[in-house]
């Protein structure tokens, strides 16, 4: 079947996600790792991408590893940082697949204060025509309760849905439903996929 519409992930596919960088800059890189070691801070920002507040997650972390306190605080005062700076490549080809007409989505795990604040920063994270967060539905990739819920929004057939994420698991469970897929790792590969599918010219998908 046909592509008739694109969904983005948006970490490391539209925006850069790099905590080791910032912490790196911050505190040095064996103090970072000691760090990683010790406190699940994918834990807590899986929580937050759950819908858990980041400012209460960040704060109660902090409180369990004392001696971490300062340090974990970074991810909540350098987040920003941390989800920098945007992949220009792939901001273009979300534009020019809009201004042909075809759908575009985004099926995201993000927190809600956390896709509030991006909002403020990257005006093509209201670009979407719809836009499935895991912080405001409560559930995250690769559940497959969250791909149900964007086939079901958008009344797309899964057959003809193409999903760039950078995740293996989130594209395994995107294929398992039926939808197309592609494993994002440079937006260069995406868009001469894009140009493949028909979706875009090559001038169009250029950098």
């Amino acid at each position: 079947m046909a592509v008739e519409a694109v969904v983005f992930d948006i970490g490391n596919v539209l925006i850069e996600w790099r905590p080791e960088r910032v912490f790196d800059r911050a505190i040095g890189s064996d103090r970072r790792k000691a760090l990683f070691a010790e406190v699940d801070l994918d834990g807590m920002n899986a929580r937050v991408d759950l819908g858990e507040d980041m400012g209460e997650a960040v704060a109660a972390l902090a409180r369990a590893h004392p001696n971490w306190a300062d340090e974990i605080q970074i991810w909540h005062d350098r987040w920003l940082d941390m989800a920098s700076p945007a992949i220009d490549h792939s901001v273009k080809l979300q534009r020019a697949l809009r201004a042909r007409g075809v759908p575009v989505y985004a099926l995201t795990n993000f927190g809600v204060s956390t896709f509030e604040l991006a909002e403020t920063h990257y005006p093509f994270f209201a670009e979407f025509d719809q836009r499935f967060v895991s912080g405001l539905l409560g559930v995250m990739k690769p559940d497959p309760a969250i791909y149900e819920i964007l086939e079901r929004d958008t009344g797309q057939a899964p057959e003809g849905l193409l999903f760039a994420d950078d995740r293996a698991d989130n594209i395994a469970m995107a294929a398992s439903r039926g939808w197309q897929t592609h494993l994002f790792d440079a937006p260069g590969a995406f868009a001469d996929r894009l140009v493949r599918e028909g979706l875009l010219s090559p001038a169009e998908a250029a950098p």
